[in-house]
């Protein structure tokens, strides 16, 4: 389970033209914060320069790179190349601004805007997401969980290391809730959602029946997402399963419709042609599958 907050740029469109294969660089490559942020100690790992290294030193050993990279011809001919020199100027930025660590300094949160979201990984997550997004941040994902062994997780298989079935509704399911909610109604207040879409889902359901050991197994035939803000009109419930969430019933979506959906909520058309490194053409969402237009209705 994972929810991801994706701010959309200014109200212009992108226009149905190819994405040339420059576009595929590492550059878009996401800042991975392997970290608990309800951790009492939680910080940024690599982001501050060790402690052993005074800030002076950290400037010198830029400026001396710069120096070796300003004599080897390489980096001016090979892309590559070019990539790791604008990867090392970025990785600097990011350690040497104020805003960006700032940004994750959840210390700054009053104590009981932190319990709102719960005082736990996920609810911490949400929470250091919406200052992310304040903070410019374009695209924001946070893993509910990081292993589903020997923890309470999602994954109520029943029998170790999985979780028993009866965590969903003690632990996992509040969970979930008082972070969602809280981002959702913090974002609205601070009036971002209108420009942020917030997408929670997972990759599959749950058995719609129980399994020998007592728990549910994967479903991947019937599940649910959560949409909300970025031009998604609230409160509605889109298409329904059978009386015991086997299969759906009315209005089914797949993958590709939900994918259609954040680029319609994004304002990239979704005929958009992609190419690839070896210069074939892809079209952004397959032919047959249109946003789920009651979203924004």
């Amino acid at each position: 389970m994972f929810c991801c907050l994706i701010r959309s740029a200014s109200s212009a469109a992108i226009s149905r033209t190819a994405i040339q294969p420059d576009s595929w660089e590492r550059n878009y490559d996401p800042f991975v914060l392997n970290a608990d942020p309800s951790d009492p100690n939680f910080h940024v790992p690599d982001m501050p320069p060790p402690d052993y290294i005074a800030a002076l030193r950290v400037d010198r050993r830029r400026d001396w790179r710069n120096l070796i990279d300003q004599s080897v011809s390489y980096f001016e001919s090979n892309q590559d190349a070019r990539l790791m020199d604008s990867t090392f100027n970025e990785a600097y930025t990011l350690m040497t601004s104020y805003k960006a660590r700032a940004a994750f300094e959840l210390s700054q949160e009053p104590e009981d805007v932190r319990k709102k979201y719960g005082m736990n990984r996920f609810g911490q997550g949400c929470l250091l997401a919406r200052r992310l997004v304040e903070n410019g941040v374009r695209f924001v994902t946070v893993n509910m969980f990081e292993t589903v062994f020997n923890e309470i997780t999602w994954d109520i298989h029943g029998s170790a290391p999985f979780s028993p079935i009866g965590c969903m509704g003690s632990l996992v399911g509040p969970m979930f809730d008082n972070a969602f909610s809280s981002l959702i109604e913090d974002l609205d207040q601070r009036g971002l959602l209108g420009n942020t879409l917030v997408v929670a889902t997972g990759e599959f359901g749950r058995t719609p029946r129980i399994n020998p050991a007592g728990g549910r197994d994967h479903w991947p035939q019937c599940w649910t997402i959560v949409f909300a803000g970025g031009g998604i009109k609230g409160g509605q419930v889109v298409g329904a399963s059978d009386s015991i969430a086997a299969a759906p019933q009315d209005r089914p979506v797949q993958p590709a419709h939900v994918a259609a959906t954040v680029y319609h909520a994004l304002g990239i058309p979704i005929d958009l042609i992609l190419h690839t490194p070896e210069g074939r053409q892809v079209r952004l969402v397959d032919h047959g599958f249109d946003p789920i237009v009651e979203l924004f209705s």
